[in-house]
């Protein structure tokens, strides 16, 4: 195996446990989130104030639009990430191996790979979990009623976008972990080198 996919919605651990799956392989760990960044969080921390156009973004739009905006981006992500993984696909030139993690990895794109030694699993979890973690973040019960409803909109779209992912993996059959129940990092990173030791094709 030279590429491990972690895909999941918003806040679910991906990023965490992608990290721990890569030090125990010695590949690389890379994010989606990184070849192009759609408006991200609408929550502001001591480090960082939420930009103007992130603020209009949740704020104005349903959140039909909300998840027709983000399917857009992924879908015009889509032929970088393939790219990404094909490369590290690839076996020579020294090269380590990737685990690549994102929520612009979606089931139905994944499902259509036809690279070889690539594996894909998705991370899940209850909704509430996911609120507890943005309010947490985003210290939600210290915030303004604006910056609460900000909030508000993007845990909708989370939870939206969770629903049609899981959805979509349990039509196509593809691997899911359930990330909640208070399961460390390493222990998700277990399940997750486990599914990946059974699958026979891309996420399954």
């Amino acid at each position: 195996m030279r590429v491990v996919l972690i895909g999941g919605t918003s806040n679910v651990g991906k990023s965490t446990v992608a990290h721990v799956v890569a030090e125990r392989l010695g590949f690389e760990c890379l994010t989606t989130d990184g070849l192009a960044r759609h408006p991200g969080r609408p929550w502001r921390t001591p480090e960082w104030e939420v930009p103007p156009h992130v603020a209009e973004h949740y704020g104005s739009l349903t959140v039909d639009e909300l998840i027709t905006s983000v399917l857009g981006h992924y879908d015009r992500l889509w032929p970088r990430i393939e790219e990404l993984i094909t490369t590290y696909a690839a076996e020579g030139q020294g090269r380590a191996g990737l685990v690549l993690e994102g929520s612009a990895l979606r089931p139905v794109r994944v499902a259509r790979l036809q690279v070889p030694r690539t594996a894909a699993v998705w991370l899940t979890t209850d909704d509430a979990v996911v609120r507890a973690r943005v309010h947490a973040a985003g210290r939600y019960e210290a915030a303004t009623e604006v910056e609460r409803h900000l909030m508000d909109k993007f845990l909708a779209r989370t939870e939206r976008y969770q629903t049609l992912m899981i959805d979509a993996l349990d039509r196509l059959g593809m691997d899911r972990i359930d990330a909640g129940g208070g399961r460390s990092a390493a222990e998700l990173a277990d399940s997750v080198l486990a599914a990946v030791d059974g699958q026979n094709v891309v996420g399954r």
